[in-house]
């Protein structure tokens, strides 16, 4: 199957490194119009420079910041007809006991991991609707299926509320033509917080992860990508809600 998105405009978040940055590439590669958002300025910069697409340093967790965005891509490129959602992940933060978590760390990740994905959808949906198509794709996790290997409880609870905020918008938004979606990755090494956690698992906590896997081998960001332009294709226009695992089959 052959996914062309010539003439279509797609915001990418979280696209300074790892599964955004594969995302975006992929979208150009495809002939997209790709617009490249992250809170990391100089890494943005730099991954844009690359790949030859237009940037916006943003913090997505403030609402006013995620409509200058969408103003600022119609602006520049006509509308709005992909949002790619791979902003979040953990923050630095790693598992500790429930009596340890102070409000600081819980409503940091989801402020990183549900209101950039709310405030984002909001501004962009009149455009979508206008247009009378659409397509949201977020970035959940199996965590936001199970309990988080990482043992975050702000991690876990965050990406719950991703999915079932996937849901909601597709119940609200699919009968103006805007399917909203969800890719949950298995583990990928594709930044330093994943490098981190794999680091943490030891020699055998490693094997025993691989083991899990059907497959016998971690997914890569290439292979969240894929999942997401399926989900953004018109090869797709009948699919809504769904939350995918791409995972090796480990679930």
């Amino acid at each position: 199957m052959h996914l062309n998105f010539a003439g279509r405009v797609v915001i990418v978040t979280g696209a300074a490194q790892g599964i955004g940055r594969a995302i975006a590439r992929a979208f150009g590669e495809a002939g997209a119009r790709v617009h490249l958002a992250d809170l990391d300025g100089d890494t943005l910069a730099a991954v844009a420079g690359e790949l030859e697409m237009p940037h916006h340093r943003v913090d997505l967790s403030k609402r006013e910041a995620a409509q200058r965005l969408v103003a600022d891509v119609v602006a520049q490129s006509g509308g709005v007809d992909v949002l790619a959602l791979a902003a979040g992940g953990v923050r630095g933060q790693a598992g500790r006991p429930i009596e340890d978590i102070l409000p600081g760390d819980w409503h940091r990740l989801f402020q990183a991991n549900v209101d950039a994905a709310f405030w984002l959808a909001q501004a962009a949906v009149p455009a979508m609707k206008a247009a009378g198509r659409g397509r949201i794709v977020s970035i959940s996790s199996g965590a936001g299926l199970r309990p988080s290997l990482t043992g975050i409880q702000a991690y876990a609870a965050a990406k719950h509320a991703l999915v079932g905020l996937t849901k909601q918008l597709s119940w609200e938004l699919a009968p103006f033509g805007i399917t909203v979606n969800s890719v949950a990755p298995g583990f990928v090494r594709s930044n330093p917080a994943t490098e981190r956690q794999w680091e943490s698992y030891g020699v055998a906590g490693q094997q025993r992860l691989l083991e899990s896997i059907h497959t016998k081998r971690l997914g890569t960001a290439d292979d969240i990508a894929a999942a997401v332009l399926f989900f953004a294709s018109d090869a797709a226009g009948w699919i809504s809600g769904q939350v995918l695992s791409v995972d090796g089959g480990r679930s």
